[in-house]
């Protein structure tokens, strides 16, 4: 091998580039937590990775290792064809908390299961504690939802890395929320202006859009102790890239004074999206949606998706459906939740639209996002602002119509309507948990609205998503910002070994 060959293995397989053949590959350890959004993109994270050089472990339950499996085949596919480290997966099983069988992740639970399955987490920390123990991995990437991890990292002298799967935007505004409260001093009024401290550009929620700290006492102290864990640890990991967020990167290291790698979008890192393209191996229900698209017109069809998460109530459904009546626009409508009876929401003549399947295809239960949002046909997307279906959006070039329900939801909204615009909204302010139904109800009108301006006379949204979009794929190639952020990274893990071993 010449000098020049040595050295570019050496960029592109940094966690190997210390006097190769002397030491072993980086260890890393991944341990998610237990909810689709958060899975996915630990396997296209640890798949990444393995790219590079680095020996990747996933620390999960059956259940949860079967939501991650396609991800991880494909990685360890393209592994053996390139000599890279395979990712494993080490199993646990999930802890006896009077679950029914099977139950081992967000989705899967009822709201009956809720307080079970909350004391389930700190049972983690035993198999957690085990494994550290018994391999001690030269770095964890633990999820922020576990936050006695980094204690038990710290014991074990682990470095954790902590991951929480949303924007760095989002980071920024939920630690000024909670370093500062300032709906406590806000008028008690649903529709009252909050303003955010502290931030490099103007922030401003109605206090109906934030969390009260009186109203959700238990989640706010959770909040308390994931941010207090994730201030202690090595740094953060972020799904996200420097032109996305450029203005909160030096933000969040200089005035809140954490270190945070931007790694993103790790789909297209690992060319997850790639493979996730169309083949003949998909399921039914995915051939379904995507030969529907295939009669459509170029940039004809929204896409409505709340997640896999959302409850929306029978009056939200009416709305909405209401609202692709008034538009005429094709739809692609994934709806999540069961219990709902049809007769319960459809509008008068609805049912009829969506049995001809001319204009408007409904699926129930799960559709291949990322390859519906690539299609040609889809021209835009009525989004809950989880930052998953965010990046993939963006990475698609696809206008979105944010609709925000909990959590980091509405700080997204944020980002994507008046920082980056390439996004309108419906005007959605009332904050709950994921689990609760809302009282507030937008109306047909005003979502029909939101859908015309991004498929119709919303021209700079749409450029503003395609170049986006350009940014997003040039930071996961080799020079781009994401490339050279796990590139540090790894760089600085293997000099802590060194210095650790010397």
């Amino acid at each position: 091998m010449s000098e020049q060959d040595r050295q570019s293995r050496a960029r592109s397989s940094p966690a190997m580039a210390v006097s190769e053949g002397e030491q072993q590959p980086l260890h890393i350890l991944f341990f998610p937590f237990i909810a689709h959004g958060h899975l996915i993109p630990v396997a296209d994270m640890a798949a990444l990775f393995a790219t590079r050089g680095v020996k990747c472990t996933i620390l999960t339950t059956p259940a949860n290792a079967e939501v991650i499996r396609p991800a991880v085949d494909r990685a360890n596919d393209a592994s053996r064809a390139t000599g890279a480290p395979e990712i494993s997966i080490t199993l646990f099983p999930f802890p006896d908390v009077s679950l029914p069988p099977g139950v081992e992740n967000i989705p899967s639970m009822s709201m009956a299961d809720r307080d079970k399955m909350s004391k389930a987490f700190p049972l983690f920390r035993e198999p957690f504690d085990r494994f550290l123990a018994e391999h001690h991995p030269d770095a964890v990437v633990a999820d922020s939802f576990f936050p006695w991890s980094a204690d038990a990292a710290a014991e074990h002298g682990v470095p954790r890395l902590s991951f929480l799967g949303s924007s760095l935007f989002a980071r920024a505004c939920t630690d000024s929320m909670l370093r500062n409260n300032p709906v406590e001093a806000s008028p008690d009024d649903p529709d009252a202006i909050v303003s955010l401290p502290d931030m490099p550009h103007r922030v401003e929620l109605r206090r109906s859009q934030m969390m009260d700290a009186k109203k959700h006492a238990d989640d706010w102290a959770y909040l308390q102790l994931v941010n207090a864990a994730d201030q202690r640890s090595f740094g953060e990991l972020f799904n996200s890239f420097h032109e996305m967020e450029a203005d909160y990167v030096e933000h969040y290291h200089a005035k809140i004074g954490r270190r945070a790698w931007f790694l993103g979008p790790v789909a297209l890192a690992t060319k997850g999206m790639a493979a996730r393209q169309r083949t003949g191996h998909l399921s039914p229900d995915a051939e379904r949606c995507l030969r529907w698209l295939d009669q459509k017109a170029a940039g004809s069809v929204v896409y409505i998706s709340f997640g896999t998460l959302a409850r929306l109530l029978a009056a939200e459904l009416r709305e909405i459906a209401r609202a692709l009546q008034l538009t005429g626009t094709n739809f692609l409508w994934i709806i999540t939740r069961e219990d709902t009876d049809a007769s319960e929401w459809m509008p008068e003549g609805f049912a009829d639209l969506v049995a001809r399947g001319e204009r408007g295809l409904i699926v129930r239960g799960w559709a291949p996002q990322v390859l519906v949002l690539n299609h040609p046909a889809v021209g835009g997307f009525v989004t809950h602002c989880g930052w998953n279906s965010v990046l993939e959006a963006v990475c698609a070039g696809v206008p979105m119509v944010t609709y925000p329900r909990y959590t980091d939801q509405f700080y997204n909204e944020k980002l994507i309507v008046e920082t980056l615009k390439v996004g309108v909204g419906v005007g959605a302010g009332d904050f709950a948990s994921f689990m609760d139904d809302r009282s507030q109800v937008i109306e047909g009108e005003v979502i029909a609205e939101a859908i015309e301006t991004v498929m119709g006379e919303g021209e700079a949204i749409r450029r503003n998503v395609k170049e986006l979009s350009e940014k997003a794929r040039s930071a996961v190639q080799e020079g781009g910002s994401s490339y050279d952020d796990a590139g540090r990274l790894l760089d600085e893990l293997m000099a802590r070994r060194s210095s650790a071993t010397a």
